[in-house]
């Protein structure tokens, strides 16, 4: 995920045995993500807050400064490269760059800070949300192998068996691949309490008074497994959302792990595209499989707390190419 977006927005690998630089912002972005979704102690205590009591500051501080400086590198390196090729458009930095440049304001600029956190936030938002989902669906997958075999046919139907699953095969109907994206995102909300938002103004909401600049999380973890909104809720069933007109673009509450309204995930367009091509290619190029070893860590459901919620004990697997 690291790479695929390494290559939309700087139009380059990022993860590789070759690069030392690659290596060391993924453990610096990491560092950040499980710092924090740790749960504080200050939180609960503020005045513990300038003690740093569980170190959580002094690591994110840390994580941040490497990450932007990695970053930084990075950016440099691709306009020098631009500057010397002088192409045109060719990825994110790029388009972000001349839409700049390109506006009727002349102070419509944009200073090298900005463009670092901008660059910045699109991996914080992009790779491990996406990651997580995709192995939460792997994971729903391997343990309702009936579903499985229903999406495999489903591709093998609509792609062809002998015909690799390319991203121009999103425009085709998958319907019950879909499904099971949805039924995964319904259940393993990549950010369970999503983004906190801050009360502007004093408001009462359904009785409950909501001082202004109060900070509120919304659980679409509960939401999405609340039984007066969902029938057996807490089942892997793709087969309810088959001829269902719910979707998780934020006009249903009942599914709404992008969240809703003003300030809805503005990427849920390439997560959807993502989610579908990554998922689909697993399912159509490989047959899985798991060995007893990895059995009970297939089992075992619990999340492991970060910026998103990943699988506690990682799901390991074994692909096979699948026969044509």
């Amino acid at each position: 995920m690291f790479n695929m977006l390494g290559n939309l927005i700087l139009s380059r690998d990022l993860v590789n045995p070759q690069s030392v630089e690659g290596s060391g912002f993924f453990a610096a972005m990491t560092e950040v993500m499980e710092a924090s979704g740790h749960p504080n102690v200050a939180d609960l205590f503020p005045w513990l807050k300038r003690l740093d009591p569980q170190g959580l500051t002094k690591k994110m501080d840390r994580g941040k400064g490497n990450t932007l400086r990695i970053i930084a590198e990075f950016v440099a390196e691709r306009l020098e490269k631009q500057q010397l090729d002088g192409a045109g458009a060719e990825d994110f930095l790029d388009v972000l760059q001349e839409s700049y440049q390109n506006g009727r304001d002349e102070k419509a600029t944009i200073s090298n800070h900005e463009l670092n956190i901008i660059i910045l936030e699109l991996f914080f938002a992009g790779s491990e949300t996406t990651s997580s989902s995709i192995e939460w669906v792997m994971v729903e997958l391997l343990r309702h192998p009936e579903v499985m075999i229903k999406a495999k046919n489903e591709l093998a139907q609509v792609v062809g068996k002998s015909n690799k699953f390319e991203e121009n095969h999103l425009k085709l109907r998958l319907p019950y691949l879909e499904a099971v994206i949805k039924e995964t995102l319904r259940l393993h909300p990549p950010a369970p309490f999503l983004v906190p938002r801050r009360a502007v103004q004093d408001t009462k909401l359904m009785g409950y008074h909501i001082p202004k600049d109060t900070q509120l999380l919304v659980n679409a973890w509960a939401i999405g497994r609340d039984p007066e909104r969902w029938e057996d809720p807490l089942s892997f069933k793709p087969e309810r959302f088959l001829g269902s007109e719910i979707d998780y673009i934020g006009q249903n509450f009942e599914l709404i792990p992008f969240g809703a309204g003003r300030r809805i995930c503005a990427g849920i367009p390439l997560a959807h595209r993502m989610l579908h091509f990554v998922s689909g290619t697993l399912l159509h190029e490989f047959d899985w499989e798991v060995d007893e070893i990895s059995r009970n860590d297939l089992m075992d459901m619990r999340g492991r707390l970060g910026l998103t919620v990943r699988k506690l004990a990682p799901l390991t697997t074994i692909p096979k190419r699948r026969s044509t």
